[in-house]
């Protein structure tokens, strides 16, 4: 066999290194290698746990809020405090903003030129584009032979502009690419839509946060944001407004433009993409964007649970307790041994980097610690997260918004059963559908805001008992960030916080192996991915971008020291 590495892999959020084995065309093995430093965790013991939250939110500049309420859910937690119900639905309107203009940022500018090759578009009849628009995205306002010969003659221009951006060094003309130029001109219209859409739609992350990235309005006890009907700034009237056009017009372009692209996109793809990419076979989501102020997870729009082993006929519980990280892998120690599973509660981060310097020399599959993030195990078994583990939970307990969005799209492009959604396209078509559930519910928490305006009821946060009233406690947070389940665990004494633990999707997924040697989710699904090209690994990079990797949740602070990033290396 020949072993292969892709360092840095791109279009993602941070550093991933890629290495395989492979022979006759398929992957046989695979590693995952997080190639910085992450120490937030570091950051926080000593500081007051009030405050963390604006600490936390700087493990990325993408996955902002999402760390931001994991924390403050952590103290809220820790010091058995509830929120208002104005609170619960400004944090549901930020999760579900983010989620939604995440989303679609990874259909169209992350994800999709592994499936569309953007040549392609220099060639497509506009008016043959315009009659497949009117089939596949109908009621859309940008469907004529006009507009698509525009977008056309824009791409043509960018092309000769010998400026090529985002476009540099792709794999053009990758036997791997079957979409039509139509096709692939409507796409790509779509991708310049998608470039205006997401910067309206995180404009309700301003007026509810102050700003994004990094918003500014979380608080332990609900939210500091400004809030009443004749408010100069905040949440008002007037911007209540604005943000239900925002989110009636997101709902619009999900519905009539993301939603008609997947099924397209999953036609001209539905053979082996619905086949590779399954991964573990384990799905975990802790459930999310609660709906009633009931204490308890019944009430999430997300629900929680657990499937297991692929099984949908059941769905099993999440216990925090279960949830333990190993380093056996990974550039860590523990006192107790680097095998051990330490729940969060009693977890440690100590950096053991062993190597090797950059440029990399390939891993010892028998041996070795190898990658940055640490090993996520629940119960012991590697899980997977993410948009394919909410969809497919909510799919097996019966929720009708997942029951209905999975067998309509399964419908829509035919001959596919539910199993199928446990692959690479199925991973893809999750995040779309969820979209969907999503954008249908913002404008629903937005009258519920202008319902609560007009009742009088202002309220947006709770008091906070004072530090002498604390003692020693400990808490945990979780939420579910677009890449998946994200928790933050932490302890306070003094005052102050003593030990402070995150567990982010992408660690979940992208975990090296454990001391027992079982894979994660990201190698697990990368075997017996196809590879015709090795030179251009386009396929590999279908089934990682499948995950919408976020290493600068999982790992931070690049060495300064590093040399050169490998392109892609081959070792006989």
């Amino acid at each position: 066999m020949t072993r292969y590495a892709i360092d840095p892999v791109t279009r993602i959020e941070g550093h991933l290194r890629i290495e395989i084995e492979a022979s006759g065309g398929y992957v046989r093995d695979a590693w995952s290698t997080g190639t910085m430093f992450r120490g937030i965790e570091k950051i926080m013991a000593g500081r007051n746990p009030l405050e963390a939250w604006m600490l936390a939110q700087r493990a990325c500049g993408v996955c902002t809020h999402v760390h931001a309420i994991s924390s403050v859910r952590a103290v809220e937690n820790a010091l058995n405090i509830s929120i208002p119900p104005n609170a619960r639905i400004l944090r549901n309107l930020m999760c579900g903003t983010q989620a939604v203009q995440d989303h679609v940022v990874h259909f169209y500018h992350l994800h999709l030129p592994d499936w569309v090759d953007v040549t392609k578009t220099l060639t497509a009849d506009p008016a043959k584009t315009a009659q497949l628009a009117a089939a596949t995205n109908p009621g859309w306002a940008n469907n004529s032979t006009a507009w698509f010969t525009k977008v056309r003659d824009r791409f043509a221009n960018f092309v000769k502009s010998g400026q090529l951006g985002p476009f540099t060094n792709g794999y053009w003309g990758h036997p791997a690419y079957t979409c039509t130029p139509e096709e692939s001109l409507l796409f790509y219209a779509h991708y310049l839509e998608a470039l205006d859409f997401q910067r309206e739609i995180v404009k309700i992350h301003a007026y509810i946060g102050g700003k994004n990235p990094h918003p500014q309005t979380y608080a332990v006890g609900g939210m500091a944001t400004t809030f009443g009907p004749t408010m100069k700034t905040g949440v008002n009237t007037a911007n209540l407004q604005t943000m239900r056009r925002i989110a009636q017009a997101t709902r619009t372009f999900v519905d009539k433009v993301l939603m008609g692209d997947l099924v397209l996109l999953a036609k001209r793809y539905r053979g082996t993409w619905f086949k590779v990419g399954a991964g573990v076979g384990n799905l975990l989501a802790y459930g999310d964007m609660p709906q009633s102020d009931t204490p308890g997870t019944s009430s999430y729009a997300f629900p929680q649970g657990r499937i297991v082993g692929r099984d949908l006929t059941r769905v099993l519980p999440v216990d925090q307790a279960q949830v333990a990280e190993t380093v056996a892998r990974s550039w860590y120690s523990y006192a107790g041994g680097d095998g051990a599973l330490l729940q969060p509660y009693r977890g440690e981060t100590t950096p053991n980097y062993t190597g090797p310097k950059p440029p990399y020399a390939m891993i010892n599959p028998g041996a070795g610690k190898y990658s940055w993030l640490k090993a996520p195990r629940y119960e012991g078994r590697a899980y997977e997260v993410g948009p394919l583990a909410r969809v497919m939970v909510g799919y097996a307990a019966g929720v009708p918004a997942f029951t209905s969005g999975v067998n309509a799209f399964l419908g829509k492009v035919g001959g596919l059963t539910s199993a199928d959604m446990f692959s690479t396209m199925g991973r893809l078509a999750a995040r779309a559908i969820e979209t969907q559930i999503i954008a249908v519910q913002l404008d629903r928490w937005l009258a519920q805001l202008q319902d609560n305006q007009a009742k009088g009821d202002l309220r947006v946060a709770s008091p906070v008992p004072p530090p002498s009233r604390w003692g020693m406690v400990s808490g945990f947070g979780t939420t579910e960030a677009p890449r998946g389940a994200l928790g933050h665990w932490v302890t306070v004494e003094n005052g102050v916080v003593k030990n402070y633990q995150m567990v982010v999707a992408t660690t979940w997924n992208g975990s090296p192996r454990d001391a027992a040697g079982n894979r994660g989710a990201w190698e697990t699904a990368l075997m017996g991915n196809p590879l015709s090209d090795p030179a251009r690994p386009v396929e590999l990079l279908r089934t990682v971008h499948s995950f919408d990797p976020c290493m600068g949740c999982s790992v931070h602070v690049l060495d300064p020291d590093g040399g050169e990033p490998l392109s892609v290396v081959t070792v006989v």
